[in-house]
């Protein structure tokens, strides 16, 4: 992937030619993506997101194959006008687990054989599953924290190798939580909150350890987004929605598409100097 040229003031002085070059620091034609967490939400929104910012993006999810909403989704983005001398953006399905090390590795080992790059990888995958603190079963714990947390090292490990390899500066995202910072009175989730903590620790880390490879990692915590995932606890308990709503300024719930811009923007060369950070989406009354 070539180095685009350096925009701002400093080329203006240099004597660039009269062009705008803002709106190109999200491009990202010509770049490969894997998604995590892909089939559907906030996954499938962001992958949607990157390829009409011009990638190729694998969606990686557990389904044996996506249903009728992601492949109406990837007709869309095969429609996407094409950008001439780039790979035309699409997307891709993948159905695996990603509290496999060595199938995630494998995954995106294959991604690079068939495309010939990774640059953006956004380990979205989780799940949120409550208990009473004092009786959690220890299976049930542990599944939220393979997945949540376990599962993302993995992705990330999967990605930042490849791009180590063949001298990508590529973005690594991971999907963290308010729940990880705060948490959430009369709620249950002592597993879900644990895990999201060491989502937002383990992205200062990784962020650390390869910024001398030229790779950037960064988390985003969103606050109560409505989802199916969400719908699933909300439907559960009737006038919930309505009271974590009021706890919120805006008095609402956001929507999966309200994450795109921060995603687009950690993914491309927007943030060239963006990493170790938590982008928090998020305020609490």
């Amino acid at each position: 992937m070539s180095t685009p040229p350096r925009p701002g003031v400093a080329a203006v002085v240099a004597g660039a030619a009269s062009v705008r070059t803002a709106p190109s620091l999200v491009d990202l034609s010509g770049r490969v993506a894997l998604v995590t967490g892909g089939h559907r939400g906030i996954g499938l929104e962001i992958a949607l997101a990157l390829a009409e910012a011009g990638a190729v993006v694998y969606c990686l999810d557990l389904p044996a194959k996506p249903d009728d909403e992601w492949l109406a989704v990837q007709r869309f983005a095969g429609a996407l006008p094409k950008v001439p001398g780039q790979k035309n953006a699409r997307l891709e399905y993948i159905s695996g687990d990603v509290t496999n090390q060595a199938m995630m590795w494998s995954v995106v080992e294959d991604i690079v054989a068939r495309e010939g790059s990774i640059d953006v990888c956004f380990a979205n995958a989780g799940i949120l599953h409550g208990a009473e603190c004092l009786e959690y079963p220890a299976e049930d714990f542990k599944k939220v924290l393979d997945i949540n947390v376990s599962g993302v090292l993995f992705t990330a490990q999967a990605a930042g190798r490849q791009m180590e390899k063949l001298g990508i500066p590529g973005s690594i995202i991971l999907t963290a939580s308010m729940s990880g910072t705060i948490t959430n009175p009369n709620q249950h989730w002592v597993a879900y909150n644990t895990s999201k903590a060491a989502v937002g620790q383990m992205a200062r880390s990784l962020a650390c350890e390869l910024a001398p490879k030229g790779i950037r990692v960064n988390s985003i915590s969103p606050g109560y987004i409505f989802t199916n995932m969400t719908r699933s606890f909300l439907d559960t308990q009737p006038g919930l929605k309505e009271k974590l709503s009021a706890q919120n300024p805006m008095g609402r719930f956001g929507r999966p598409d309200e994450l795109r811009g921060v995603a687009m923007w950690l993914a491309s060369d927007a943030s060239t100097f963006c990493t170790g950070s938590e982008c928090v989406l998020f305020v609490v009354l």
